[in-house]
């Protein structure tokens, strides 16, 4: 048996991103949603798979230079079409530094508009 825990955040920010025929899409704004999973076997001695309070508070730190940031000038996101998907891993790698590699952060979702979701992260486990 495995244990979830997920915590949610979110930022709005514009972007505008490069198609595939060089174009780039007008600038655009969205109330992007973020889902940090982390997944593992084993709770602390507490009864914790991970803090939510410490979760929350990491999360929250990524994301502050994204709110009302333009994602295509963003310093996070410097040299990377500002895609969903890049969005997600930029989230994934800032929260891996914070929590030292920690193998339970499995992913980071990221909601662009709804139903539209990019999701970055270790493979396996679902």
């Amino acid at each position: 048996m495995t244990y979830e825990v997920h915590v949610e955040g979110g930022f709005t920010a514009r972007h505008g991103i490069r198609m595939p025929d060089g174009s780039v899409e007008p600038a655009h704004a969205h109330d992007w949603g973020v889902k940090v999973r982390f997944v593992g076997d084993e709770l602390e001695e507490c009864g914790l798979l991970v803090d939510f309070v410490a979760v929350k508070s990491d999360l929250n730190a990524v994301l502050a230079p994204f709110e009302q940031a333009d994602l295509t000038r963003c310093p996070q996101m410097r040299g990377l079409n500002p895609t969903a998907e890049h969005v997600a891993k930029v989230i994934f790698e800032a929260m891996l530094r914070r929590w030292d590699g920690d193998e339970r952060l499995h992913s980071v979702a990221v909601t662009e508009a709804p139903g539209c979701v990019a999701v970055y992260g270790r493979g396996g486990r679902g």
